[in-house]
């Protein structure tokens, strides 16, 4: 039991990643702060951050405790090591890679030991000039192995210099942002995420530097037994308009009538989902600890769309495993975690009742399935024939 459980909240962790991912608004542009064109304040809650350092001509960011190299196009974690003198398996041991895995075009890998700099200082934004950030560069990193814990960890900060954080298993860059209260942008910038802001269990990101602190909505304090102070209202600062008002024996004006609410309802408000997939409810819908369903189905049963939509994000998971968001009239949104071959991709308009893949085998496999508005979650089986 103890074991099917665990399985059921790392597919709990995915799918909320795969909502944080998918949060997208009319223009089709990424959401980067799940403010979903309602007005959030969102973004506001989170700090201001410095610009993205620059690596230098040798493609090395360097800070006294640690540097990071630059991928090129085409690079391995063995090509790469050729290129700066460094040991293959070493860096391959200090990313969680192995020498011959390929690397992103501007991937950043943590070094294993200091290497030369360019002339050139890289630079990092938010003063008045640039700050040469190699010239301090005096202390090597030391070697560390893959993680295992999943608490956040992270280096202790010096002046000018980010710490950093080794990923979790579960985690995603969404998350790790709302760790450190930053925007997940300004993370994917500082380190030159792809467009999927896929990361790795392993990888070393470095948090980008608050610039200026995050509003602060704490209520102010009072002396025991003084009460709360009274916020000013409105008419303190403009007065009231006047208005008429009516005799309570006047008749009243006549009712207009009631608008036809049916005639407003389209798509996936018009009519009940379909159940993604037929099985039993392992793990029914809670709003702070699962915020969906899982679904236990056989490995390879076909997934089908709940209601008719677009495909808004097709994005992966620490473990490489499909999440799949469709968009829906109303603002609402459907995910699907769990996932093995998949027959759509983004922007692909669905049919409700179309196969978009099928369930990803595992012990036990199943489904988790989320019905969201914004970033809120909704109770699927409130939509669900």
């Amino acid at each position: 039991m103890q074991k099917i459980n665990g399985r059921i909240r790392t597919g709990l962790v995915l799918g909320a990643s795969a909502l944080a991912l998918s949060a997208c608004v009319n223009t089709g542009e990424l959401d980067w702060d799940l403010r979903g064109g309602g007005g959030s304040t969102s973004e506001a809650a989170r700090q201001s951050t410095a610009a993205a350092p620059r690596p230098d001509a040798n493609g090395i960011l360097s800070y006294p405790d640690y540097q990071l190299a630059k991928a090129r196009r085409g690079d391995t974690v063995a090509a790469m090591a050729g290129r700066l003198g460094l040991n293959p398996e070493e860096l391959a041991r200090t990313n969680a890679l192995r020498p011959t895995d390929p690397l992103r075009d501007g991937e950043l890998l943590l070094l294993p030991k200091r290497v030369s700099a360019a002339p050139q200082p890289a630079t990092i934004g938010g003063g008045s000039g640039p700050v040469d950030i190699t010239a301090i560069a005096t202390t090597a990193l030391d070697s560390a192995g893959p993680s295992s814990a999943p608490a956040p960890t992270a280096s202790k900060p010096v002046a000018a210099q980010p710490s950093t954080h080794r990923v979790a298993r579960g985690e995603t860059a969404f998350t790790i942002a709302r760790t450190y209260n930053v925007s997940a942008k300004a993370l994917a910038d500082w380190n030159q995420l792809g467009s999927d802001m896929a990361i790795r269990e392993g990888q070393t990101l470095i948090i980008p530097i608050a610039t200026a602190p995050a509003p602060n909505r704490e209520p102010v304090p009072t002396s025991p037994g003084a009460g709360s102070p009274t916020p000013e209202p409105p008419s303190a600062s403009k007065p009231l308009p006047n208005e008429k008002t009516e005799a309570a024996a006047s008749k009243p004006k006549a009712t207009p009538p009631s608008p036809d609410l049916g005639s407003g309802t389209t798509g996936a408000s018009a009519s009940a989902f379909v159940m993604p997939v037929q099985g039993k409810i392992i793990r029914g819908y809670d709003k702070r600890s699962n915020q969906g369903i899982d679904i236990a189905a056989a490995a390879g049963t076909p997934v089908k769309a709940a209601a008719s939509g677009t495909v808004a994000a097709i994005t992966r998971d620490t473990g490489q495993v499909p999440i799949v968001v469709i968009r829906h009239t109303d603002g609402l949104l459907t995910v699907y975690a769990g996932l093995d071959g998949l027959t759509v991709k983004k922007g692909d308009t669905v049919k409700r009742g179309q196969t978009i893949g099928a369930v990803r085998k595992a012990d036990p496999a199943f489904l988790h399935f989320e019905v969201r508005k914004g970033v809120d979650s909704l109770d699927p089986m409130t939509y669900l024939r």
